[in-house]
This record gives C-alpha cells, structure tokens and sequence, in this order.
C-alpha cells in the first residue's frame, strides 16, 4: 500500500520538486488556465458566431476558420488539464512564431507590409507573451528527454 501511495504522489506533477524540472507551481498551473480560457474566450466568441453564420467560404478560409474553433474548443479541456495540453499552447506558440519570422518579417525587411499584414501583425505578435508563462523546465523534462511510448 505504501508503494501505490509513493508511486502516485511521485507521477504528481505538481510535486514538492522532488524531480528536478518535474514540478510546477500552484500560481504557474493558475496562469497555464487563464492562458487556456482567453484562448478559448477569445477565439470561440469569434470563430463560433462565423461558423454558424458564413457565407460561402474559400478553402483556405474555411480550413483556417476550423481550425481557429478547433483550437478554441481544446483550449476548454486545457482549463481542466493545464499540463497534459500544454503541446496546444506550444503550437500556438510556434505557428505565429514561423508567421511572424517567415511571413511578416520578410515583408517588412522590403518594406511591403500592406494593411491586411499589418493588422494580422498587430493579433498575432502578442503571442510573445507565452514565452515567460510557459513551464519550460517542465516541458523540456517531459517532452524532450524523457522516453517516447513504446513502438511494439
């Protein structure tokens, strides 16, 4: 009975830090949820009404509006599971990232960011903001070193 019980307090995530990198803060777990509810606020009050309520889109637009609702009906299950969702938040992460590195970046560099540019600048660059909030000793720690799932 003791190992069960010292077996599931050390899967705990939220540990004493017993592992190094393992465990992260009540406060850090507090801003993970908020971070998944203006997510979800957000895009879902925008992406929703759309999609109930759109003319005929092109295929670019209705993939991307999909996934926008997408992305802000799994940022609910974050709210309840801040670090099993957090691959969510990194793929917010990397995606403006690529965006604003690949897309944005070059066009200012030739000074050719028109207005459509610009303004998808000014909703997309705030994404810098995850960088600090995300736990990324936990991340490295369970995504990076430790073992994948088995193949066979």
């Amino acid at each position: 009975m003791t190992q069960i019980h010292s077996a599931t307090t050390s899967m705990d995530p939220v540990s004493d830090g017993s592992r190094a990198g393992d465990a992260v803060s009540l406060w850090r777990l507090y801003v993970l949820r908020a971070c998944y509810a203006i997510l979800a606020v957000g895009q879902g009050s925008i992406q929703l009404p759309l999609f109930l309520h759109h003319a005929h889109w092109t295929l670019n637009s209705g993939v991307a509006h999909s996934f926008l609702l997408a992305l802000a009906l799994l940022s609910i299950v974050g709210i309840r599971y801040p670090l099993r969702m957090l691959p969510l938040l990194v793929y917010e992460l990397l995606w403006k990232a690529i965006w604003l590195c690949g897309i944005a970046l070059p066009l200012w560099i030739v000074n050719q960011i028109d207005a459509d540019t610009r303004q998808s600048f000014f909703e997309i660059a705030p994404v810098i903001i995850l960088i600090p909030l995300l736990p990324w000793s936990y991340l490295f720690s369970n995504y990076l070193k430790k073992s994948g799932d088995r193949w066979r």
